[in-house]
């Protein structure tokens, strides 16, 4: 049991620093406006502290959606390496 727990939380941690990686670049890609050419400047009047409270919220949902598919992933790898563990040959 205390080898699952420690498989969960590793991968918790580790799907939380991989969405930490992730879902900056997607953010970026989501909020850019398409079809415009790189040269091309568009004046915005924006509100700076919704921008900031949308990109935090995001990143840190992206964050935690990473750490629970990390933690389960891991856990479902843990049973199945002590499944594997458990099981002995047939002495004849």
């Amino acid at each position: 049991m205390k080898t699952h727990v420690i498989f969960l939380l590793l991968g918790a941690l580790l799907g939380a620093a991989v969405a930490s990686l992730i879902v900056p670049p997607g953010l970026s890609w989501y909020a850019s406006p398409g079809g415009m050419p790189k040269e091309a400047e568009m004046q915005v009047i924006v509100k700076v502290p919704a921008i900031i409270h949308f990109a935090t919220s995001k990143l840190i949902a992206g964050q935690a959606i990473g750490a629970g598919i990390g933690a389960v992933v891991c856990f479902v790898l843990s049973l199945v390496l002590a499944s594997k563990r458990r099981k002995t040959p047939a002495a004849a």
